[in-house]
This record gives C-alpha cells, sequence and structure tokens, in this order.
C-alpha cells in the first residue's frame, strides 16, 4: 500500500554543475605481496585529484571487489564529498568497471584512470586546451610514450601528411618520459633517441600536442567510448576490449587521439617511492570552473575509415615508406636509421 505522494518525484537533481567526469576502477582485494603498497598509492591518486582538478568535476569510484578496508576508506570519500559518485561490485574486470562507471551520464568529457596515476597540477585545463584547440580530438592522454603514433592514428597522419604542423619536435620533458618507462619495469636499454624527438602536431594558434595516446590516463569525448559494447569481456585486464571500448569508436567516428605535450601525470605502479610525496607536495590546488567550448561528432565515417585505417596503415607500416615519412617530418638522418 502507498500513502501520499514520493517527494522526490518532480524533484530536479543538481547535475548540471558537472561536465567533466573522472572514472577510476579500484581493486585491492588484500594487502600481500603485489598489492602490499597499492593501498597507499590509491591515496596518493586520490589526493592529487581531489587537488587538481575544477568545482565542476564529478568523480566516480567503482569500487572492483576490494577488501573491508578499502571499501571503508572509499565509502568515507564520498561521505566527505571528496567524490561524487561510488559503485560497488565484486570483481567484474576493468572494462565492465568502466561500462558501470559511464553508463546513465551525459557529460562531455569522461576521464579514465588507473588507480595508480599521480595527477598534476593543471593536467585538466591543458586536456581542455586541446579538445578547444583540435576539433578532431576525441582523446587526450597526459603522459607522452615512445612511437605512440605508430598506433590508431593513421588517421590523423593521413589528414596532415602534407602539412608542416605534422612534424617530429624535441621531447619537452625527458626526465619524466624515462621515469614513465622506469615505472612500468623496463630496462635502461631502450633507444634512446626516442627520448630526443617526438611526433607532434601544432594547431593554427600555436598549440603542439603529441600525435597518439595511450590508455592508463586519457580523457575522451562522450562518444568516443563505446558503452552499447556487447561484445563478451572474458578477461579482468584485456587490451582486446581496450581497444573495443576506447579505441574503435574514434576510428569510426574520424577523430584524433592526442597526448599533451607536457607530462601532466605520473605512473607510479604498485611500490610506493619517496618521489611520490614529493611530487603531490608541489601540487597546487585548483579552484573554479573550465570552460567547455567544443563541438562533438556522431556520425561514423565508413568510407574514410577504411582508406586511413585501412589502406593508408599498410601503406605507411611498409619500411621503406615509414622511413621516408620520419625524414619528410623532420627527424634528423643520423637518428633516422635506428628510431
Amino acid at each position: 500500500m502507498r500513502i501520499g505522494k514520493n517527494p522526490t518525484l518532480h524533484q530536479t537533481l543538481d547535475l548540471d554543475k558537472y561536465n567533466h567526469q573522472v572514472v577510476i576502477p579500484v581493486y585491492i582485494p588484500n594487502f600481500d605481496g603485489y598489492f602490499k603498497d597499492v593501498f597507499s598509492i590509491l591515496k596518493i591518486c586520490l589526493n592529487s585529484l581531489e587537488k587538481t582538478t575544477s568545482k565542476n568535476t564529478f568523480i566516480t569510484i567503482v569500487n572492483n571487489g576490494s577488501c573491508s578496508e578499502v571499501s571503508s576508506y572509499l565509502n568515507d570519500m564520498l561521505s566527505k564529498h571528496i567524490i561524487q559518485e561510488l559503485i560497488h561490485t565484486s570483481n567484474i574486470g576493468k572494462n565492465k568497471a568502466i561500462i558501470k562507471g559511464v553508463s546513465g551520464h551525459n557529460f562531455k568529457l569522461i576521464t579514465i584512470a588507473d588507480s595508480d596515476v599521480l595527477f598534476l597540477s593543471n593536467w585538466q585545463k591543458e586536456t581542455l586546451k586541446i579538445f578547444n584547440e583540435f576539433p578532431k580530438a576525441s582523446v587526450v592522454g597526459l603522459v607522452p610514450q615512445f612511437n605512440i603514433f605508430k598506433g590508431l592514428s593513421f588517421n590523423l597522419i593521413y589528414d596532415n601528411f602534407f602539412s608542416k604542423k605534422l612534424k617530429f619536435t624535441k621531447v619537452k620533458n625527458p626526465k619524466s618520459l624515462a621515469l614513465f618507462y622506469k615505472s612500468i619495469g623496463w630496462e635502461n636499454d631502450y633507444n634512446k633517441n626516442y627520448l630526443k624527438y617526438i611526433l607532434t602536431l601544432t594547431s593554427k594558434n600555436g598549440l603542439r600536442a603529441v600525435v597518439g595516446s595511450g590508455h592508463f590516463v586519457a580523457t575522451y569525448k562522450k562518444q568516443a567510448i563505446d558503452i552499447g559494447f556487447n561484445g563478451i569481456i572474458e578477461n579482468g585486464l584485456s587490451p582486446k576490449y581496450d581497444r573495443e571500448l576506447l579505441d574503435k569508436p574514434s576510428l569510426k567516428l574520424d577523430l584524433w587521439r592526442l597526448t599533451t605535450n607536457e607530462n601532466l601525470a605520473f605512473h607510479m605502479g604498485n611500490i610506493k617511492e619517496h618521489w611520490m610525496h614529493n611530487q603531490l607536495d608541489k601540487i597546487q590546488s585548483e579552484s573554479g570552473n573550465l570552460e567547455y567550448n567544443f563541438n562533438n561528432s556522431k556520425k561514423n565515417k565508413i568510407l574514410s575509415h577504411y582508406l586511413k585505417n585501412h589502406i593508408f596503415r599498410n601503406i605507411f607500416q611498409n619500411t621503406y615508406f615509414f622511413r621516408i615519412f620520419l625524414r619528410f617530418k623532420g627527424l634528423p638522418k643520423d637518428i633516422t636509421k635506428n628510431y
């Protein structure tokens, strides 16, 4: 039996003030072995996020089957309004957690990050600059990476092949670039030329961005995430489903993947180190709101997708053509031989 009317029946929700969502899946089942320091790293991640985001940011945490202590901490973060949404699930895997976090919302931008990301000052402002300066940008990463233009950026390279704005330029922060590869366990035996030059694109107003983007932290336009993906996701962590969920939508819409030219986040991994707290202390808190002035493209472009991401890709991956491209885009001759 029901008596009276539900008082929330015609209540307007105050969600219009938010236009940027951050989604972070969290999986910390215990504090043993690999997970020994991961809880401390999560706290650094969320602390850095709190300090660096504007007031119109909606933070969603998907607690993906973590232990009770972590769950209690996240509940406390929600009660203090440090995060705006907390979803508790069993361990459903990263990709399903992303879908769960994004579903039901309609934000212009969605940042998806691992729980071991240390966000740096101005990451949000610089990300927004790229979206505003490059109308075809659909994904913007925060950490430049080696040869990232070689994957999923064939349409961007095709569009700008004869433009002088697409060229190799000197890496802005080689130290941070090297630190990223150390953080993911690489030995120091990689090609050091990768620390010298990187492929960039410059806007008509002079803003420079790195071509390509990784997955561990990136911001997406709403239509660049396929939450309607209906395939069976079998693995908890799978590059295959990253492509289906986060990569293919942009390519089908003929949109671009870019990264900030400056390193604006750090990958911490699973071992806590002193430099992490030092970086956290350097962060200056953000305040106020950010203005979002870009348009969204929603129409799949089948012919251009096939031309750029299949036919041109095959040409671009030809060794002889690739060497010509490197020289054509300004890479020094002595480096071209070993790049």
